[in-house]
């Protein structure tokens, strides 16, 4: 009997590590088990990737008008259901020079899905970012950042990498609440070859939105060349 408990015991340990160790593989920045992950480029040259998640919405217009006045390029991993609803801003994007980027259709977490359940996610957004006129290569990013087995291997067969990030000021409460802490945090992280991610398609990320200025203008100043996310990877 006593036998019988410890190997249930050890049974359950063995169980909660390996849930443990896919929790931490599901987030991580810098690991997946297939295919190529991108947190940041190996570069020496002072290049940078601005990239927008979510949306489009209403407030494209905004934004568009923001970074043609700081005359900067950005990537925008939309997903299909806004995209979907907001077609029109989304030819925007296009039309102003910028690059979409799939960031599937419903931003559920693309962790215990099925393949089909996937596949379908990704290819329902890519071709509705083909229908805003889009013709670039497109990126792919999941869904706060989860991913585990499937998505990596699926991405893998279709010879596609998984775009994360190195710099998310946000994901700080007490830096995501003010624009200025923002601007700072950015700047003193940023390396040649940075990935950028800032949420700003909603009212309530309006501080995020007003730190645009100030990180693209001190960045500038610093030398630092604004790319889109596959520009970017052309200096890998």
């Amino acid at each position: 009997m006593k036998r019988t408990i410890m190997l249930i015991l050890l049974l359950l340990v063995i169980l909660c590590g390996i849930f443990l160790m896919g929790f931490k593989v599901s987030k991580s920045r810098s690991f997946q088990f297939f295919g190529g992950l991108v947190q940041k480029v190996d570069t020496e040259e002072k290049v940078i990737a601005l990239t927008f998640d979510d949306g489009p919405t209403k407030k494209t217009d905004e934004i568009l008008e923001l970074l043609n006045q700081l005359g900067v390029k950005a990537t925008f991993f939309v997903t299909g259901r806004e995209l979907e609803q907001h077609i029109e801003e989304g030819k925007k994007i296009v039309l102003a020079g910028h690059e979409l980027g799939n960031h599937t259709y419903s931003h559920k977490r693309m962790v215990l899905k099925s393949p089909a359940f996937i596949s379908e996610e990704i290819k329902l957004t890519d071709q509705l970012i083909r229908d805003t006129g889009y013709q670039g290569d497109i990126q792919f990013r999941p869904p706060f950042g989860k991913k585990f087995v499937l998505l990596p291997y699926l991405l893998k067969n279709n010879n596609r990498n998984t775009i994360m990030w190195d710099i998310e000021p946000e994901s700080l409460a007490h830096i995501a609440a003010d624009s200025e802490k923002i601007v700072n945090h950015v700047v003193e992280n940023v390396k040649p070859g940075s990935i950028i991610l800032l949420h700003v398609m909603y009212e309530s990320r309006k501080e995020t939105l007003n730190s645009i200025e100030g990180i693209v203008t001190a960045l500038t100043a610093q030398g630092y060349i604004f790319k889109t996310v596959s520009e970017l990877l052309d200096y890998q």
